[in-house]
């Protein structure tokens, strides 16, 4: 059913996610970001609470394996849940409930966890996590792309996907990519192509929310 990918960026201390699933709405439901705090990616026959309650542990300083924990304390059902956590150190964990759909499988690496269940077989994460660690000098959110790109080209799910999302989150407490693509017969490559048109925009919408003074003209109709 989905396939997903935390990453954090040493370079820069970013962090964010991927994500891609059958079902729509995916991003709103699966992947949490914060700067600063990490990643909590909940999936499978997802429960979107442990997203919150996940980052708020994160953001007072616990760990990856303290924060899932923590989230196991809080979960009526485990088996029907899988979790990845990501915190902002760049350390992981991840928990696959016995209740997992499909093929199901997990990998992780440097600064790096992915997930999938309902796979067309058990070596997409590890695609995925192989494609993350490709390419450091990118742009967090290229590698991230690259990353669902490879977990769909190791096969991704059993079935079609029709929704796919991408958070990025810098310095700030909001996010400076925040992209989504729903019900869509090819959502990860749309997804690029909305990350493309969106790119060179990018730090002018920073800037306007930083500093409108010093930012470029909007460039819609009557803005001189």
């Amino acid at each position: 059913m989905t396939f997903s990918l935390a990453g954090r960026c040493e370079r820069t201390g970013m962090v964010g996610a991927v994500i891609s699933t059958s079902s729509p709405c995916v991003g709103a439901r699966c992947m949490w970001v914060q700067a600063g705090a990490g990643v909590v990616l909940t999936q499978n026959v997802t429960n979107p609470a442990l997203g919150p309650a996940g980052l708020d542990q994160l953001a007072m300083g616990a760990l990856a394996h303290e924060t899932l924990a923590y989230l196991l304390t809080l979960e009526p059902y485990p088996d029907y849940r899988q979790v990845a956590v990501l915190d902002g150190g760049g350390e992981t964990a991840v928990y696959s409930g016995s209740q997992t759909l499909g093929i199901y499988a997990t990998a992780s690496g440097h600064n790096c966890i992915a997930a999938g269940n309902l796979l067309a077989n058990t070596h997409v994460p590890q695609a995925m996590v192989d494609e993350f660690s490709r390419h450091p000098e990118l742009h967090l959110a290229d590698r991230l792309l690259a990353v669902l790109e490879a977990g769909l080209a190791a096969g991704g799910e059993m079935g079609l996907v029709h929704s796919a999302a991408l958070t990025v989150c810098d310095q700030d407490s909001w996010p400076i990519a925040d992209l989504r693509v729903d019900w869509h017969d090819a959502p990860i490559a749309q997804l690029r192509t909305v990350w493309e048109v969106y790119q060179p925009q990018m730090e002018a919408y920073i800037l306007r929310a930083k500093d409108p003074r010093l930012a470029p003209s909007y460039g819609v109709p009557g803005d001189e």
